[in-house]
């Protein structure tokens, strides 16, 4: 009898909804982990197509069952923090991802999404830009008065690093704006890379003078405009070519191709590539034209870009936490090589999960040299049936470590056994299990250590996680920091942290200044980072937490949600009880779903979670209340929610509109609902939103309430 498929073997569309809901609360908390290796740690264990596939088949269920849809996990993070060594630049808009498609289902799917949202009739011309996906590094280009003011990297998305006098290097890029009466700010957004002649000429240079080689261009690109010197940058041939915009005070045209020619005319290098088509059929025809030609451009693309050329739809269509819903990248296939796999190694995460990770005899796989790749999980290692002594395929696809696809089972030594996965932490010694699914009552996929606070691979990940640049963010405590504190005994809790004067003390270690790395200065510059952090924003506060499937995007909404840390600790507390009236208001939060409701519960219900807050509450001086929107509407810390059918705009787009007014949408009618805006069709409740006395209006009349705002 062969076994019964597992769920996350099986397609979105063969799922039962108990299934989907598993496969949810799993993709949520696989995904949470990525993020945490690429954005916190420096240090992905899985490649780019892979990370997407995760977040494909999230999607793909999602659409599915809209139901259970559910905002697990940060999203909402984009790119890496800023370095050190550079001033930090808050972007006056925000830079975002993009969402990806693999093939041209996907595309097809790009586009019926988009007719959805913007209820399009069949005669409606979509017309999307298409332009190769340069393999570089984003860089905003401030120009005020058409003078180049400023310069950053994307950074995390919202705080890049100032790069401006290294920017002011590049040929390519004008130092002022080729324009009769520039505008007073315009914010020019683009690619800065390195071709393939200039690459390599480089790397010769860099073995004549007895330095290390860069691994691609994107790398040499990246090093060479992260530069302290910009007189080392002006050396390197890097180059530009602009794809959009951030902050402006007029555009110069109404579609995204007619910007781009403005942009052309002012003196930015824009792809020749680019095309403006307004069909499924030509569009994909530009991605294989493109695609054919990759190899002949002489830098590197790993795919190519649409976005909707009309600028008024672009704005109808707006963001989602981590993309903006009018462009998308249609990724190339990743490359494949195949190489000895000479061990698995066992990885514990800041959870507590075992991830194994395959290491490789060292090849080179699309330009780079290669180690190790991600084995995910005990299932696929076993649905794989990859041993050590394998040949093994492998594929990447970005500059990440890549993925083991299979083994090549004509070459596997004839003494090649089946891998055991550890039943036991290979840190602390403690069991390690696979927790059971409390909907599904099926096992988790991953295997997690049960040492919690005792092993040392959990408790000094959390400490890292806690005091990361989208948490705490105390200058000068980073991860060898951390490690440090951690093996002389100083630091053992968040608290500690913010006590650290007199932990040194209490495990009678000499001061801070005497030890190796540290002086005077620097001692005392760590104890005024750390006080001065005694002060800190609700958000980054819970962030810092490390609560499961709680990221960045949903620390933020449950801020703004409950205003202040004291009336956020209380209603948590009460949501331990899930048939509270406080459980019910948590998870009825548009984006917060039963998984994280379950999580934020659990976490706040844990009497040792409540010894360490307050703990840290007393060590901290302020939790600064949620920012709300800087201006008023109508309808800002309104609680809004909308049932029936709209007539003159999609239900997304209304709820992506109320948001941006500083309205809290939810997704279930309570005591404290304000508004109700209920179309035809309208059921429960409308019947409840009356019995509660919730002012409830139509379409028309919310319209007009929000008009002009």
């Amino acid at each position: 009898m062969s076994a019964k498929p597992k769920s996350w073997d099986l397609a979105p569309e063969a799922l039962s909804k108990a299934q989907a809901k598993g496969e949810l609360m799993r993709l949520a908390m696989e995904i949470g982990e990525h993020d945490k290796h690429y954005h916190q740690d420096d240090a992905p264990i899985i490649s780019d197509a892979d990370y997407d596939a995760l977040r494909q088949r999230n999607e793909a269920i999602e659409a599915l069952f809209p139901e259970l849809v559910q905002q697990d996990g940060p999203s909402g993070r984009v790119g890496a923090a800023p370095s050190e060594k550079f001033e930090k630049v808050k972007h006056a808009q925000a830079m975002l991802s993009l969402g990806n498609a693999f093939d041209d289902e996907d595309v097809a799917d790009f586009r019926t999404r988009i007719a959805k949202f913007l209820n399009l009739k069949e005669d409606e011309v979509l017309e999307l830009t298409a332009e190769p996906k340069i393999d570089g590094l984003s860089a905003s280009l401030r120009y005020e008065r058409g003078e180049l003011v400023l310069a950053a990297t994307r950074g995390d998305g919202t705080t890049g690093e100032n790069i401006t006098r290294n920017i002011r290097t590049i040929d390519e890029i004008p130092q002022q704006l080729n324009m009769d009466n520039p505008p007073p700010v315009f914010e020019v957004r683009g690619e800065v890379y390195m071709d393939h002649g200039d690459f390599a000429a480089l790397n010769e240079r860099q073995q004549t003078d007895d330095k290390p080689p860069f691994a691609n261009p994107r790398n040499a690109a990246a090093g060479s405009l992260r530069q302290l010197d910009p007189n080392v940058t002006a050396q390197r041939p890097l180059k530009f070519f602009a794809y959009g915009w951030g902050e402006v005070s007029a555009l110069p045209a109404d579609t995204q191709e007619g910007v781009l020619k403005a942009l052309s005319d002012w003196g930015f290098q824009i792809n020749p590539l680019m095309s403006n088509d307004d069909s499924l059929e030509k569009t994909i025809r530009t991605y294989k034209t493109i695609g054919d030609q990759r190899v002949e451009l002489g830098y590197d693309i790993d795919g190519v870009v649409y976005k909707v050329n009309r600028l008024d739809w672009q704005e109808r269509l707006g963001f989602v936490s981590r993309a903006p819903r009018w462009a998308i990248a249609h990724k190339f296939p990743p490359e494949q090589a195949q190489t000895l796999l000479e061990d698995i190694d066992i990885q514990v995460g800041r959870t507590g999960a075992l991830t194994p990770v395959a290491k490789l005899k060292p090849i080179t796989v699309g330009g780079v040299v290669v180690s190790n790749a991600t084995l995910h999980n005990a299932d696929e290692i076993t649905r794989k049936d990859v041993r050590i002594g394998d040949t093994v395929i492998i594929q990447r696809a970005g500059d990440v470590i890549p993925q083991v696809v299979s083994a090549v089972m004509d070459k596997r030594p004839k003494d090649a056994v089946p891998f055991e996965f550890p039943t036991r932490c290979p840190v602390c010694d403690s069991h390690a299990v696979r927790e059971i699914n409390p909907t599904t009552g099926k096992e988790d996929v991953v295997a997690r250590c049960t040492g919690g606070l005792i092993c040392a691979a959990q408790a000094m990940e959390r400490l890292k996680h806690f005091v990361s640049r989208n948490a705490l963010d105390i200058e000068g405590l980073g991860n060898k920091q951390v490690e440090l504190f951690w093996e002389k005994g100083a630091v053992r809790t968040p608290a500690d942290i913010f006590n650290l004067a007199d932990k040194i003390k209490t495990v009678d270690l000499e001061p801070l200044e005497t030890w190796e790395g540290f002086g005077e200065t620097s001692a005392e510059n760590l104890f005024a980072a750390i006080d001065e952090r005694r002060s800190i924003e609700f958000d980054r506060l819970l962030f810092g937490l490390g609560i499961r499937h709680v990221g960045q995007t949903t620390a933020k909404l449950l801020a703004r949600t409950y205003g202040d840390w004291a009336s956020f600790r209380t209603a948590m507390r009460a949501a331990g009880d899930m048939e509270s009236e406080a459980y019910a208001d948590l998870v009825a939060i548009d984006g917060i779903g039963p998984v994280v409701a379950a999580a934020m519960a659990d976490f706040f219900s844990e009497p040792h979670n409540e010894e360490v807050l307050l703990a840290l509450e007393t060590a901290l001086r302020e939790i600064k209340d949620a920012e709300q929107p800087a201006s008023e509407s109508p309808v800002t810390g309104k609680t809004v929610v909308f049932t029936g059918t709209l007539e003159r705009m999609t239900r997304s787009e209304a709820k992506a509109r109320a948001e941006s007014l500083g309205a809290k949408v939810s997704g279930s009618v309570s005591a404290k609902t304000d508004i109700l805006v209920a179309g035809p069709g309208a059921g429960s409740k409308l019947k409840k939103a009356t019995e509660l006395g919730v002012t409830v209006m139509d379409e028309d009349a919310w319209l007009e309430l929000i008009a002009g705002s």
